[in-house]
């Protein structure tokens, strides 16, 4: 059985209890992307990103990830909800945020890794793509599509860690890790936690 601590506290309607997802969401405007970057998991965020905009958009946003990665579409939708956002944002990796988890930690104005943490950045892949009956210049548009791709992605790097697009697709030709340290020293993180008051924004 999967359920969520809960908190009880006292409010204007008396005594409630309420769990501790609702509470950091609605009190200290903390967001979790914890799992795979798919349609579902990021309407759910973009979501929940706007209506905080939306109530107060001079207040800080967390936005704590551990995830694998996942759909770029989907986690650029994120991306960009997170980059245009006039409330300041904090995103921190916490386990680790991998492939499109990483992008979507690079939305951060300040980038927090958790001491223990691990950053992945590589190019895109295709998970499964069957080639059976597929003509030959089908298969290069879908070739064309991914390097596409791949190069937003690397000028997303680039960009969000000031370093050159070559240097970035050196590294995202294998799967690149990094560590906490690491992640800060080349740019994609702007520090280490070395409290929690750090990532809470409080």
């Amino acid at each position: 059985m999967n359920c969520r601590p809960a908190i009880i506290k006292e409010t204007s309607r008396g005594i409630e209890t309420v769990d501790t997802l609702s509470e950091l969401y609605s009190s200290e405007r903390m967001i979790f992307l914890n799992g795979k970057v798919d349609s579902d998991t990021c309407q759910d965020l973009i979501t929940s990103l706007m209506y905080l905009e939306t109530k107060d958009d001079d207040r800080p946003v967390t936005v704590v990830i551990n995830s694998p990665g996942g759909e770029v579409r989907s986690g650029l939708a994120v991306y960009d909800v997170l980059r245009l956002m006039k409330a300041p944002v904090t995103t921190v990796c916490m386990g680790s945020a991998s492939s499109m988890g990483s992008i979507i930690f690079l939305a951060g104005d300040k980038r927090i890794m958790m001491p223990h943490s691990e950053l992945m950045i590589h190019d895109p892949s295709y998970g499964n793509l069957n080639v059976d009956h597929m003509k030959p210049h089908e298969i290069q548009e879908r070739v064309d599509s991914l390097k596409k791709t791949g190069d937003e992605l690397i000028r997303i790097i680039a960009q969000r860690t000031g370093r050159s697009e070559e240097e970035i697709r050196n590294k995202t030709r294998e799967d690149s890790f990094f560590a906490a340290q690491e992640a800060v020293e080349f740019g994609l993180a702007t520090a280490v936690a070395q409290t929690l008051k750090e990532v809470t924004n409080i």
